[in-house]
C-alpha cells in the first residue's frame, strides 16, 4: 500500500512516544487501563478485537468539552482524522473523516459521514447537531460502514450512546460559569420505579451572552454571538424478564441564538492573514441575524432473547423546525468594510420535517466458532425547505422566496458472519443490498431582486424584474423543476483479526460504501443539479495492542481508499452558485495512531495522530472561482479553475490531539491538572486553490485544574478553552469579496459537579 510506503515525519512522534513508554520503569502500583468496549459492529466487543479503525471519547474528557458550552464542533480534532465545521454556527455541523466529507450548505444536503445517536441515524445535517451530553461513549468508526450501517456512510460513522437507566438511584448535577457570560447547566438522574422498571432524565442548558457589537448604528441586530441551547432526554427501561427488555427514549432541543457571523474583507489580499487592526468583537452589518431551532424525537429499542437467537427492533422518529438568517455579504454595500458591490441577506428554514426509521435485526447466540446477524431496514423522510432573500438597504424587505419539498424512501437487507477459523484467526464478512429513492419538487418561487430570469444562465443584473416559478421552469432544459433519482447498491466488507498473542492483534479490512444521489433545486443563480451515487472502496491494515501489563494501549492503522463518481459541491464563486458535481475519482491514503498510556503513576497521556493525503482526480473538471482572490490553479478558457490534483476541501493533511492528566492524592481527596491540545494543518475552503481561501494551520489548547473529594462525589475545577487566544479564519464566502468567519474565542470559567 502506498500509505505504508510514504509516511510523513509525524510518525516519528508516535514512535518516539512509544520508545519513552517502553524505556520507563513503572512501579507496581501504576494503574492499569480499563478495557474499552464498543459497538461499532452492532454488538459489544473489546475495541482491540474489532478489525476496524475506531477511536472513542468518554468520561471525564467529554465533561471537559461540555463544561465550557462547546457544541458538537468541539469534538473536531479530538480523535485522529476527524474534522467538523459549520457555516451555520451551532445548528448545522459538517463532518469529515479521513478528509472525506461534504461542504454543501443547503438544508437538504447529504453527507458521507453518518451520525447515529442511540442507534438511530440522524440523516438531515440539522439533526446532527444535537448536543453531546450524558453520554456513555462516542465512537468514531472510520472508513466505509456500508454493511451494518447502510448508505451515506462511505467515510464512516460517528456513534453517540447515551447513559442508560440502571437499577439504582444515582445521578449528577453540574454548573459551569465562565467569561462572556457563559453558563453550562447539566444533570441527570436515574430513578428505579420497581425491580423491572427504571427511568433516566438528562438535561442540558448552555448559555452565552452576546459579545460582538454591531458598529452599523441602524442595523436590526446590534448584539451578536450569544445563544441559549437547551436539550432534554427521558428514557424508560422495562425489563420484566431476562428474555425481554424495552428501552424507550424521548428527546428534544431548543436553540435560540446567532447565526454564523460573516465578516466582510477580513483577509489581507494576496495572503491568508487577517487584515491589520482586525477586531473580532465588532462587525458592521445592515442585515438581521438570528438562528432558531427546535427538534423533537423518540425511539423504541426492543430486545427478545429467543434462545438460539436474539431479536432486536429499533424504531425511530425525528422532526425539526429551524430558521437561520444572516448578513451574507458581511457588511454594508457601498459603505464597507472594504469593497462590497451588492447586498446579500438570506435565510433558510425547514417548517416541516419528519424522519421515520425501522430496523429488525436477528443475531445468533452462543459461544461457538460461527456467529451471524441479519436484518431489514426501512427509512422514510419528508420535509420542506424555505429559502428567503432580503433587501438590507430597504429595511430588510423580502425580495425572494423559494419552497421545495423533498421525500426520501430507502430500504435494505443486510447480513454479517463471524468465523473463528483457528484459535488465533477470526474472519468476518458482510453484505448489504440497499434501495434509495428521492423526489424533489420546487413548490413556490419568486424573485424580484437583482437576480432575474434573463436567460439559460440566470444573470446578475440590477433592477426590479420579477422571476416566477413558471419562468424559472422555462429556463430548465427539460422544463421540469423536479427530480426523482432512484438507486440500488450492494455493499460488502471482508476482514480478519490475527492474535499474535493475548496482548497484540493484527487486522486487515476491505470494504465498500456508497452515498445515494443528491439533488439541488434550481434557484436564482443556477439551474437544477443532480449528483449520481458515489462509491468508495477502502483497504486498511493495522495493529492493536495492550502494552506493559495494560498500562498502555496502542492502535495503528494504514489505509487507502478510492471514491468513484465523488459527489462535490461547487459552492460560491463569482456567480454565487451552489451546484452538485460528480468527479471521476478521488483518492485518500494515510494512517491513524491512537495511544493511551500511564507515563508515570500520576500522569496519563492520550495521543492521536492522523495523516490524510487526499486528491481529486478528474482532468476535465472545472469550477467557478472567487470574485476577489488569488487563484493558484490553472484555468480553462472560461476562467474556471481546473481542480484535478487538488485535495478535498476542509481536509487537513495532519491532525494531532494530545491530552495529559496529572493527578495525585491531596488532603483526603484527589487533585489533578489536565491539558488538551488539538492541531490541524492547513485546509482549502473550496474546491479550487487560492491564496486567500486557504485556512492556516491551527493549534488550540485547553487547561483544567480540579479537586475531587468525598469519595468521588464532589468536584470543583477551573478551566480555560483556547487558552492561547488563537484567532483563525475557518471558512469563507467567496462570491462577493474576501469574507470569512472565525473560530471560537478564549474563555475561562469555574465548574462544580456533584454525584448523587
Amino acid at each position: 500500500m502506498r500509505a505504508l510506503k510514504k509516511l510523513p515525519p509525524h510518525h516519528a512522534v508516535a514512535l518516539a512516544t512509544l520508545a519513552v513508554c517502553q524505556a520507563g520503569a513503572w512501579a507496581q502500583q501504576t494503574p492499569q487501563l480499563q478495557t474499552v468496549t464498543i459497538t461499532a459492529e452492532r454488538r459489544e466487543e473489546s475495541v482491540k478485537d474489532v478489525p476496524n479503525s475506531v477511536s472513542t471519547l468518554a468520561g471525564e474528557f467529554l465533561d471537559v468539552l461540555n463544561t465550557s458550552g462547546q457544541d458538537v464542533r468541539g469534538l473536531s480534532g479530538r480523535v485522529p482524522s476527524l474534522n467538523i465545521e459549520s457555516s451555520y454556527g451551532r445548528a448545522f455541523p459538517r463532518f469529515y473523516i479521513r478528509g472525506y466529507g461534504n461542504t454543501d450548505f443547503r438544508l437538504n444536503a447529504s453527507q458521507p459521514v453518518s451520525l447515529v445517536y442511540d442507534d438511530v441515524v440522524q440523516e438531515n445535517p440539522i439533526l446532527k447537531g444535537f448536543p453531546a451530553f450524558d453520554l456513555e461513549q462516542i465512537e468514531v468508526a472510520r472508513g466505509p460502514q456500508g454493511t451494518l450501517f447502510g448508505r451515506n456512510t462511505p467515510a464512516g460513522v460517528v456513534k453517540f450512546d447515551s447513559v442508560k437507566p440502571g437499577k439504582s438511584l444515582e445521578g449528577y448535577g453540574s454548573i459551569g460559569v465562565g467569561s462572556l457570560g457563559t453558563v453550562n447547566l447539566e444533570g441527570a438522574m436515574t430513578i428505579p420505579l420497581s425491580s423491572t422498571v427504571s427511568t433516566r432524565i438528562s438535561v442540558l442548558d448552555q448559555r452565552r451572552s452576546d459579545w460582538v457589537d454591531n458598529g452599523f448604528a441602524t442595523g436590526p441586530t446590534q448584539q451578536l454571538e450569544g445563544y441559549r441551547d437547551s436539550a432534554v432526554r427521558a428514557q424508560l427501561l422495562l425489563a420484566p424478564s431476562k428474555d425481554f427488555s424495552a428501552l424507550l427514549n424521548l428527546h428534544a432541543r431548543d436553540l435560540d441564538g446567532s447565526a454564523r457571523l460573516f465578516r466582510a474583507n477580513i483577509i489581507e489580499p494576496g495572503t491568508n492573514d487577517l487584515v491589520a487592526g482586525f477586531d473580532r468583537e465588532a462587525v458592521y452589518h445592515d442585515g438581521k441575524n438570528e438562528s432558531k431551532l427546535q427538534t423533537l424525537g423518540g425511539n423504541a429499542r426492543l430486545k427478545w432473547n429467543l434462545g438460539a437467537v436474539t431479536l432486536h427492533s429499533i424504531t425511530g422518529y425525528e422532526s425539526l423546525d429551524t430558521f437561520n438568517r444572516g448578513d451574507i455579504d458581511g457588511g454594508v454595500a457601498g459603505d464597507g468594510p472594504g469593497f462590497i458591490p451588492f447586498t446579500s441577506e438570506t435565510a433558510d428554514g425547514m417548517p416541516k420535517h419528519r424522519q421515520i426509521t425501522q430496523e429488525f435485526r436477528v443475531e445468533s447466540n452462543g459461544s461457538g466458532g460461527f456467529g451471524w446477524q441479519a436484518g431489514v431496514y426501512f427509512f422514510n423522510e419528508d420535509y420542506e425547505v424555505e429559502s428567503f432573500s432580503y433587501d438590507s438597504g430597504n429595511a430588510g424587505a423580502q425580495d425572494g422566496y423559494q419552497r421545495i419539498r423533498q421525500k426520501n424512501d430507502a430500504s435494505a437487507l443486510f447480513g454479517a458472519v463471524t468465523w473463528q477459523a483457528t484459535p488465533a484467526l477470526q474472519l468476518r464478512g458482510g453484505l448489504r443490498f440497499s434501495r434509495d429513492k428521492k423526489t424533489l419538487n420546487v413548490l413556490e418561487y419568486t424573485n424580484s431582486g437583482f437576480a432575474a430570469c434573463v436567460g439559460p444562465s440566470l444573470g446578475i443584473i440590477p433592477g426590479d424584474i420579477k422571476c416566477t416559478l413558471s419562468e424559472l421552469a422555462g429556463l430548465e432544459p427539460d422544463g421540469n423543476l423536479s427530480a426523482s433519482p432512484s438507486d440500488s447498491k450492494t455493499n460488502w466488507d471482508l476482514s480478519a483479526v490475527y492474535a499474535l498473542n493475548k496482548d497484540v492483534n493484527l487486522f486487515a479490512r476491505a470494504a465498500t460504501g456508497y452515498r445515494a444521489s443528491s439533488i439541488q433545486s434550481a434557484g436564482a443563480f443556477n439551474g437544477k443539479s443532480v449528483a449520481t451515487p458515489e462509491n468508495n472502496t477502502s483497504v486498511e491494515v493495522g495493529v492493536k495492542a495492550d502494552l506493559f501489563d495494560k498500562r498502555a494501549r496502542v492502535s495503528f492503522s494504514a489505509f487507502n481508499y478510492t471514491v468513484k463518481d465523488l459527489q462535490l459541491t461547487a459552492v460560491g464563486g463569482a456567480a454565487n452558485a451552489n451546484i452538485l458535481l460528480n468527479a471521476k475519482k478521488a483518492t485518500g491514503q494515510g494512517f491513524e495512531l491512537d495511544l493511551t498510556a500511564y507515563v508515570t503513576e500520576h500522569i496519563l497521556m492520550t495521543l492521536g495522530v492522523g495523516y490524510n493525503d487526499t486528491q481529486i482526480k478528474d482532468p476535465g473538471l472545472a469550477v467557478s472561482v472567487c470574485a476577489a482572490c488569488t487563484v493558484t490553479d490553472p484555468t480553462n478558457n472560461a476562467g474556471q479553475a481546473l481542480i484535478d490534483g487538488n485535495p478535498l476541501p476542509q481536509a487537513p493533511k495532519v491532525t494531532t490531539n494530545l491530552v495529559l492528566r496529572y493527578g495525585r492524592e491531596l488532603a483526603g481527596g484527589d487533585f489533578y491538572v489536565l491539558t488538551d491540545w488539538a492541531y490541524r494543518s492547513k485546509v482549502n475552503f473550496f474546491l479550487y486553490e487560492s491564496t486567500e481561501f486557504t485556512g492556516k494551520a491551527s493549534l488550540e489548547g485547553g487547561l483544567r485544574m480540579g479537586y475531587i473529594w468525598g469519595n468521588g462525589k464532589y468536584e470543583a475545577a477551573i478551566y480555560g478553552r483556547n487558552i492561547t487566544d488563537t484567532v483563525r479564519i475557518v471558512g469563507g464566502i467567496d462570491f462577493n469579496n474576501l469574507t470569512g468567519f472565525i473560530n471560537e474565542p478564549r474563555t475561562w470559567g469555574v465548574q462544580f459537579k456533584a454525584l448523587f
